[in-house]
This record gives structure tokens, C-alpha cells and sequence, in this order.
């Protein structure tokens, strides 16, 4: 599964966003994302693909462009 589909789909299934407001250039703030749920979000993110992001910051100013690039920085090719 590609980083991108992982993303979009924790994001509708687990945080309630509409399919239709993800965007590469969708702040996550934008999409009520706090640091907490951003934090969830990670570690969601970990298990699914078995990746370390310990070293990615996010914060809710990042756009789901900039964290699908982190978390694809990260899968093993």
C-alpha cells in the first residue's frame, strides 16, 4: 500500500474526514487536527507500514502533501 492511500484512508476512517477535503496542499490544521491527534495519527501511520517517524515533525501548520512525502521518505523501497 502506498504511503498516500495509508494516509487518506486513516484520515477518513479513523479522524472523520470528508475524502473530499484532502488535498497535497490541505493544511492539517485545516482538517482539525491538533498535535494530539496528529501524534495518533503517527503512530497509526508506524504500525500500518511498520516505519519508524520518530524523527519526522509534524505539526498542524504541515499540509497532507508534506506528510505523505515524510512518511514516503521512510517506506522501504
Amino acid at each position: 500500500m502506498k504511503a498516500a492511500e495509508v494516509v487518506n484512508t486513516l484520515l477518513v476512517q479513523r479522524f472523520g474526514v470528508s475524502s473530499v477535503d484532502i488535498a497535497d496542499e490541505t493544511p492539517l490544521r485545516s482538517l482539525r487536527l491538533d498535535s494530539l491527534a496528529l501524534e495518533e495519527l503517527r503512530v497509526l501511520i508506524e504500525e500500518r507500514l511498520d516505519i519508524d517517524l520518530d524523527e519526522v515533525s509534524l505539526t498542524p501548520r504541515n499540509t497532507v502533501g508534506q506528510l505523505v512525502s515524510a512518511v514516503d521518505g521512510k517506506v522501504p523501497a
